[in-house]
């Protein structure tokens, strides 16, 4: 069983990398947003707190988020977890390293995935998916074999992020910047840092994850 946690700036392919350990390793992604959705939706007491607290236009406090990441712990995964989106400040990766204490796991690897903003600018501005399957395409890297049709399920339905164009990533960025690349320094002085190169190709990413991960 291996805990890591994917770090890197929006656009960096931390989404596609967790699928893929997922895929291989028996794994399970935690994922800040999907983890707040799923409460919401399945109504629990802690579902119904957010809630409540997004509908107010709050931010959703860290002692929720923790109490999210504990629950979905306590289901257990054969492979290990991935924590992606979290944590985002200092604040946040104590709190993170309590809660790991407390339930007696430790914390194996956390793995950067390093960028070029220019590029990641570029890669980020011309992403498209489709909206039937959730296939991912690129105006540049990754067109569809047949223009406004999906590869994988036929569908038409492709579609755009509002928030994936050059001047919202930047402001992404920024944010980014300011908040959570202060934890590289934090993992890296506590030993845990690994750098991998983002902008490779996909399966060059994931071999090189997969060697951080069966180190000795």
């Amino acid at each position: 069983m291996v805990n890591i946690i994917l770090l890197g700036p929006p656009g960096a392919g931390k989404g596609t990398q967790a699928k893929r350990l997922e895929e291989s390793r028996g794994m399970v992604q935690l994922s800040t947003g999907d983890m707040l959705k799923e409460a919401i939706a399945k109504g629990t007491e802690l579902g119904k707190r957010v809630e409540g607290i997004m509908a107010r236009g709050e931010l959703v406090t860290d002692e929720i988020v923790i109490g999210l990441i504990e629950a979905k712990m306590g289901e257990g995964a054969k492979g290990g977890f991935i924590f992606d989106g979290f944590p985002r400040t200092l604040k946040q990766a104590d709190a993170l390293g309590d809660l790991m204490v407390r339930k007696g796991v430790k914390l194996d690897a956390v793995i950067e995935m390093q960028v070029d903003d220019a590029a990641l600018v570029a890669r980020v501005s011309g992403r498209f998916t489709c909206g039937n399957c959730g296939a991912v395409y690129h105006d540049v890297t990754r067109p569809t074999k047949a223009s406004g049709i999906c590869d994988v399920c036929g569908s038409t339905d492709l579609r755009r992020r509002a928030d994936d164009n050059e001047v919202t990533l930047k402001t992404r960025l920024m944010e980014y910047y300011k908040k959570t690349s202060p934890l590289i320094g934090y993992y890296y002085a506590k030993g845990q840092l690994s750098a991998v190169d983002g902008l490779a190709e996909v399966k060059a990413v994931a071999d090189a994850i997969a060697k951080v991960l069966d180190k000795p």
